[in-house]
């Protein structure tokens, strides 16, 4: 694969997505929410790649995986006005469908075809089959890492806005704002174990999954990443201020440590 072939896949998605503006300007804000998502996603799977040492050939096909992860998003939001993929239809097999059936990846080996097609369908699953090949195992954890660390971004600054001014907040908020958190998830956290989105009740509940997606994060670079920005207390911060949510942040904070030690050290032996 060429950096030429990688230009091309970024001037189609240019031209596909421009098709689905100018509907509302609710749609359009979100929209543009998952354009800016797809910019940052492509980096951070660019940094990722580059970190744990992989070559030319495999952080070109992480970067194409970033750029078309959510090109399903667009025909979802406009046509449901949501992103909830219980409300309307799978966002990962959207994506799959359109490549496919626009034949955009053509020009790539069969193989990279394969990877990328296969990360694409698994970036939003809950978690990643058994039999899959090492190769593209690697891929499907690279895009799952790059896209958890931009839904953080995202998601600690939207709530943020929601909070401070909830009045002229535009975009989507699919969960009730009210002051209670499910103790199922409590007890996943302290568990190290992932929650499942469709259990979720109040908008407090999606701050504490996100919290649990740190559980799924498969590469130190991502983890020190985090950390860097900080997300797990800018969370904590969005969340009620009590001794439950303490413990919360006491065992998010061990972990991390934890599990960075223990990344760090897999990949230096």
């Amino acid at each position: 694969m060429t950096d030429q072939q990688l230009q091309k896949f970024k001037a189609w998605f240019a031209d596909y997505i421009a098709d689905f503006y100018g509907t509302s300007a609710y749609i359009d804000a979100n929209l543009e929410l998952k354009e800016i998502h797809t910019d940052y996603v492509c980096k951070e799977a660019i940094y990722i790649a580059g970190a744990i040492g992989l070559g030319e050939n495999d952080r070109l096909i992480a970067a194409v995986i970033a750029l078309f992860h959510d090109v399903g998003r667009f025909e979802q939001f406009t046509k449901y006005q949501t992103y909830s993929d219980a409300k309307s239809e799978n966002h990962n097999l959207m994506a799959v469908r359109i490549l496919k059936e626009y034949n955009i990846l053509a020009d790539l080996t069969e193989t990279e075809q394969d990877i990328i097609l296969k990360a694409i369908e698994l970036h939003g699953a809950k978690e990643l089959p058994a039999d899959l090949d090492e190769l593209t195992e690697l891929h499907a954890r690279i895009i799952r890492d790059a896209d958890k660390l931009d839904i953080y971004r995202v998601l600690t600054e939207k709530y943020r806005q929601y909070r401070d001014d909830p009045e002229n907040y535009s975009l989507e908020l699919e969960q009730v704002d009210e002051p209670t958190y499910s103790p199922h998830i409590i007890e996943a956290i302290q568990n190290h174990a992932q929650v499942d989105y469709t259990s979720l009740k109040t908008l407090n509940d999606m701050k504490l999954l996100l919290l649990a997606m740190i559980f799924d994060v498969n590469f130190a670079p991502t983890l020190k990443r985090i950390k860097q920005h900080g997300y797990v207390g800018q969370l904590l911060q969005l969340l009620p201020d009590d001794e439950v949510m303490e413990k919360v942040g006491q065992t998010m904070r061990v972990y991390m440590e934890n599990k960075i030690f223990q990344l760090d050290k897999q990949a230096g032996s």
